[in-house]
């Protein structure tokens, strides 16, 4: 059953999960020092990079790189990766983690953009702080986090499917997808933009206390989902319980979606991380060709 119980600490399971993770075993000028041997372009508060499991996607082929895109209170910064002189691209729009569009999700709108989509990524804590830049997880939380909203992520996810559409995206081929905090907004995305085809939300938080930046979470919206989406989960997952997921399969069932959701039994968080000690390979690499598959079969 759903939990309305107030929560006593300051971070939600999910950001717990990120937080402990993450937690440096060296001293900031070590891991400075490792950002800029091996980690160049991911973001400070993940170093030290398991630089062996890194996943480099060349950008051959591609139109790739840095662009602006409108939002409507400000220019967001973000990373486009389409395949070059393409037209009316299928569009997949890719929501980062907390960490900002760092090198990880750079590489994953390559990888897309290998498969034939426009994907985009843009910034959104960019109003509150560039948490690609700070060293502490809990000052990203405390900071750019906290002071962000599900509204302006929604608005700011509208202005990026707005810009593909102008920028060689087929609209009417539109495709989200997001990793933990933004699966958790992948979800939300789907029962927000009735034009979305299909989603992949990757380990994203399924319910939480509400609050006044976050008053819903994917368990509150269940019914209201109408493209299919398809969840990627962990079973060893420290903040996203078994009963959660199932919950969740409950309320999509109920409401008649053809959503999905897969669990890896003995993956962690994060398992798609390439850059962490969380990446699991074989869950990764088949969850990839899972999205890729379910993206096929539902028009995008």
């Amino acid at each position: 059953m759903k939990n309305t119980s107030p929560q006593k600490a300051p971070l939600t399971a999910d950001d717990q999960a990120h937080f402990d993770s993450l937690l440096p075993a060296e001293s900031f000028n070590r891991r400075a020092f490792i950002a800029t041997a091996v980690g160049a372009g991911f973001a400070l508060a993940t170093q030290p990079i398991a630089a062996q499991t890194v996943i480099k996607t060349d950008s051959e082929g591609l139109l790739a790189g840095e662009v602006m895109v409108p939002a409507a209170d400000r220019e967001l910064p973000g990373y486009r990766a389409m395949p070059a002189g393409g037209a009316n691209l299928p569009v997949v729009l890719v929501v980062h983690e907390i960490f900002g569009v760092h090198e990880y999700i750079r590489d994953v709108c390559r990888r897309l953009a290998k498969a034939g989509y426009l994907a985009l990524a843009v910034d959104m804590y960019i109003r509150h702080g560039e948490t690609a830049k700070m060293s502490s997880v809990m000052d990203i939380m405390a900071g750019p986090v906290a002071a962000s909203s599900d509204a302006e992520h929604l608005a700011d996810l509208d202005a990026c499917a707005a810009w593909a559409a102008k920028n060689g995206g087929d609209p009417q081929r539109l495709g989200v997808t997001g990793f933990c905090r933004g699966g958790r907004t992948t979800w939300l995305y789907a029962a927000h933009n009735p034009k979305v085809k299909a989603a992949v939300a990757w380990y994203g938080t399924l319910d939480g206390a509400p609050t006044a930046r976050q008053p819903k979470y994917p368990i509150d919206v269940a019914g209201q989902i109408k493209p299919p989406v398809l969840g990627l989960y962990a079973g060893k997952d420290q903040g996203i319980t078994a009963d959660q997921v199932e919950d969740m399969r409950s309320g999509l069932a109920k409401a008649g979606s053809k959503s999905q959701i897969h669990v890896y039994p003995d993956a962690p968080h994060a398992f798609h991380a390439d850059y962490r000690s969380s990446y699991r390979k074989e869950a990764a690499e088949d969850g990839w060709k899972r999205m890729l598959e379910w993206l096929r079969q539902n028009g995008v």
